[in-house]
């Protein structure tokens, strides 16, 4: 999970040193101001549109790998079961429990990365939508 959090704070950084790099080039661009607070405006709304796609399968790809790893330890708990519940029988009960909140962990770690993806993508948009309004005065 600690590669996945650091590509996706290496792709907002990447996309917010874009915006500014866009926005920057603008503001030096010989053009009416009138000109250029549009254009920023739009590349700010294509930039918005960007992070929203690539959130968008980001989450499809963590949801992918979460119902995959669901999967398997579905599966593998279904073996340790049959084995366990073989040789032990009590041992059965406390296996379940425990698969249960792994299960229960790894669905808490995928909402608390999607939430905070979130949370930093509208934060990045309301950046940049303060820095069009501040290019705008």
């Amino acid at each position: 999970m600690s590669k996945e959090k650091n590509s996706g704070g290496l792709l907002l950084g990447l996309l917010a040193g874009a915006a500014a790099g866009v926005i920057l080039g603008m503001l030096y661009a010989p053009e009416e101001g009138g000109e250029t607070r549009k254009k920023i405006k739009e590349k700010a709304a294509d930039l918005k549109d960007q992070v929203a796609d690539q959130l968008n399968k980001t989450t499809e790809t963590v949801k992918e790998k979460v119902a995959q790893t669901a999967e398997t330890v579905k599966d593998q708990y279904g073996n340790v079961v049959e084995k366990v519940k073989d040789q032990y029988g009590n041992v059965v009960s406390q296996a379940k429990d425990k698969a249960e909140t792994i299960s229960s962990s790894v669905k808490e770690g995928y909402d608390k990365y999607k939430d905070q993806a979130s949370q930093t993508i509208a934060e990045v948009a309301d950046d940049v939508e303060a820095g069009i309004d501040g290019a705008k005065a």
